[in-house]
């Protein structure tokens, strides 16, 4: 027996997987601690988000689209089967516009934790790329300068050792950078 079959049974394969069909007592898969006190609406818009996005909801759509069309032709078209159409695709897309909007802020917003959590650890990131997109467009204008500058510097001078960040616990320009408070 080979071992695909039983990837559907290993604890660790169904804790990572997520979708319409993923074995567990949820629709949609597990999730991480703190899943229940999110906002009833953030958790229907996710819950939503991963079934449309599971590989068979385009098998299943391509079905009903498929149906729909015998409908169609079944009957000779008339008015109401138009209607229908049109009120139905309008609301799924006005409905998903929500979902994608909600899934993609969602995950912008924990991928900038993360970055932040990163530069705000490595000795020599530039703290102040923290707070970059809160920061007015000049200064973003300014940053985008240096950071082409420094990467025109690393294409100009390959020379082994050298580098054209600044030194451990020290700003770009030289400044002591200030002590960072324990996180608590």
């Amino acid at each position: 027996m080979s071992d695909m079959g039983n990837k559907d049974r290993s604890p660790a394969w169904g804790r990572w997987r997520r979708g319409l069909f993923s074995g567990g007592s949820s629709l949609a898969g597990r999730h991480a601690a703190g899943w229940k006190e999110r906002h009833w609406t953030s958790r229907l818009l996710h819950r939503v988000g991963e079934i449309v996005g599971h590989s068979n909801a385009g098998m299943v759509a391509a079905t009903g689209i498929l149906i729909w069309a015998v409908v169609g032709i079944a009957t000779r078209f008339p008015g109401w089967w138009e209607t229908t159409l049109y009120a139905l695709t309008a609301s799924i897309t006005f409905v998903m516009v929500f979902v994608i909007q909600h899934t993609q802020t969602r995950q912008i917003s924990a991928m900038q934790r993360k970055l932040d959590e990163l530069i705000r650890t490595h000795d020599r990131a530039n703290d102040a790329l923290i707070a970059a997109e809160e920061a007015p467009d000049d200064e973003i204008e300014a940053m985008t300068d240096r950071s082409l500058a420094d990467r025109g510097l690393a294409i100009s001078d390959p020379a082994p050792g050298s580098d054209p960040r600044p030194a451990p616990g020290q700003n770009r320009d030289g400044a002591t950078k200030p002590a960072q408070l324990p996180q608590g």
